[in-house]
């Protein structure tokens, strides 16, 4: 499938956007999501789908002694680079289904907003378990299920181009959805809640939060479009502990 983070147009529109240009803070979930996080003092980390590398960072701000980055895309990789100087962090330019290839074991694994662009969330969890140690920690974001599952992620408007309601539909159907993305077409996997929540339980995980996040509450009051988001979860964040060896 193409990465449409190496499409020059879409890169310079992703780099325009609040969570490129301010960073954690500028993202609307960071507020919910640093709350998952484990104490990372003398971890080693893996970022699957790094992108600018914020979360290596901060990762390493607080404590971290090494972190791996990795992203499909040459220009996201090529911009974490460019904004990291620790020696303790170390970008590669690879999928999620390869981090076999990498050897190496990890006391947490994070990733954000990337796990609805692979096809499976089964085979990432098995990998995932797989390459950490025992009582490591998977904390993730993704597009919330009722978000992804009609395809085009936009509201139904009325005549005078306001939001009338959100469209769910073919819930059920995990397969691949075409949206419009700053300008661009997009590819995603749609997942149901239950692949999430029941591909970590039978992947050797416990669950230990599940979060719908809000916007936080400055960005309410700054944003009216942004109150439009407490009509419907835009995101899944999950926080889980391996509990057992899968093989």
């Amino acid at each position: 499938m193409k990465n449409e983070y190496d499409n020059p147009n879409f890169f310079e529109a992703y780099s325009q956007m609040d969570r490129s240009k301010k960073g954690l803070e500028g993202a609307g979930e960071w507020h919910e999501l640093k709350k998952l996080l484990p104490d990372f003092t003398g971890k080693s980390v893996l970022d699957l789908g790094c992108g600018y590398g914020w979360h290596c960072r901060y990762a390493v701000e607080n404590g971290a002694e090494k972190v791996i980055g990795i992203d499909l895309s040459e220009r996201m990789i090529e911009k974490a680079k460019e904004m990291t100087d620790s020696p303790k962090i170390s970008y590669h330019l690879m999928g999620m289904e390869e981090i076999d290839g990498l050897g190496e074991s990890f006391d947490i694994v994070i990733s954000s907003l990337a796990l609805h662009y692979v096809p499976s969330f089964d085979e990432i969890a098995k990998k995932v378990n797989h390459c950490l140690n025992s009582g490591g920690d998977f904390i993730f974001s993704a597009e919330h299920p009722i978000f992804t599952a009609q395809g085009t992620e936009d509201w139904i408007y009325d005549q005078d181009g306001r939001p009338i309601y959100w469209p769910v539909d073919r819930y059920f159907d995990e397969s691949i959805r075409e949206t419009t993305f700053l300008g661009e077409t997009v590819m995603k996997y749609h997942k149901t809640l239950t692949t999430y929540l029941d591909g970590l339980l039978t992947n050797g995980f416990q669950i230990t939060r599940l979060v719908e996040p809000m916007p936080a509450p400055e960005m309410l009051e700054v944003s009216t479009e942004m109150r439009d988001e407490l009509r419907r979860p835009m995101m899944l964040l999950v926080s889980a502990k391996k509990v057992t060896q899968q093989d």
